[in-house]
């Protein structure tokens, strides 16, 4: 494992020296937001299968309609024949979650390696790196402890959170128009088991990046925020 991460943290390094003459003292942070994009271009072929797979939820709309009006006094049957439509034309309810569930390594790998004072033996130099003044190892609550609310590593994370708090409100409301219009259509008969209640709660998902901001290093935290703004204009592009 410790020589995986020194493998890591060469390739943060190495891009922090491509990106270090546009960014300076920033360019380990601008190399964190450039491994996100790449993560996320990785997954994009997923996403947009994700996206077909939706389109093609929505054209079989009018025979889920059909199968809930033979099965209406039959919720077990209705249920199985849904599921048996969706698997005879290959639609999966959940493969959107495939491109978040991949992304885990990654974000777990940044987390590590800026939770490690050591790295391949030695002191984990990338600790002392900075998005402007705020150390990309410290948490929310360093950022407290030296400065407060307001001073300069407490500004930064003000900063990340009104960024994220405004993608939450954007992704949020495209979701709650989209599951209106899902249930405008389909009904509430016809759901699959548990989708139901995913539909509900996956609008209110984008709001726990504030709290993963507040809680894990800011380089992970870097992560999140990139990878959440890539998800928004993702879906705003793919669903348009």
């Amino acid at each position: 494992m410790s020589t995986f991460m020194s493998v890591f943290a060469d390739l943060v390094e190495w891009l922090a020296d491509l990106l270090q003459p546009l960014f300076h003292t920033s360019a380990t942070a601008a190399a964190i937001v450039l491994f996100t994009a790449l993560v996320r271009l990785l997954v994009h072929p997923l996403s947009r299968a994700a996206a077909r797979g939706q389109q093609a939820r929505a054209r079989l709309q009018p025979e889920i309609a059909e199968l809930r009006r033979k099965h209406a006094k039959n919720p077990e049957r209705l249920q199985r024949a849904v599921l048996e439509l969706h698997a005879r034309e290959r639609v999966t309810p959940f493969a959107g979650l495939l491109p978040s569930l991949l992304q885990v390594p990654a974000f777990f790998l940044l987390y590590h390696l800026f939770s490690s004072t050591t790295i391949g033996g030695e002191g984990n130099d990338l600790l002392t790196h900075t998005l402007f003044a705020a150390p990309l190892g410290d948490r929310w609550a360093d950022a407290l402890g030296h400065g407060g609310l307001l001073g300069s590593a407490g500004l930064v994370y003000l900063g990340l959170f009104a960024f994220v708090a405004a993608v939450a409100a954007f992704t949020f409301r495209r979701a709650r128009r989209t599951t209106a219009e899902s249930v405008a259509r389909a009904g509430e008969g016809e759901q699959v088991p548990g989708l139901g209640a995913v539909a509900k709660v996956m609008p209110f998902l984008s709001f726990l990046t504030l709290v993963t901001v507040a809680v894990v290093p800011l380089a992970a935290a870097l992560y999140m925020v990139t990878s959440t703004t890539w998800s928004a204009v993702e879906r705003a592009v793919l669903h348009r």
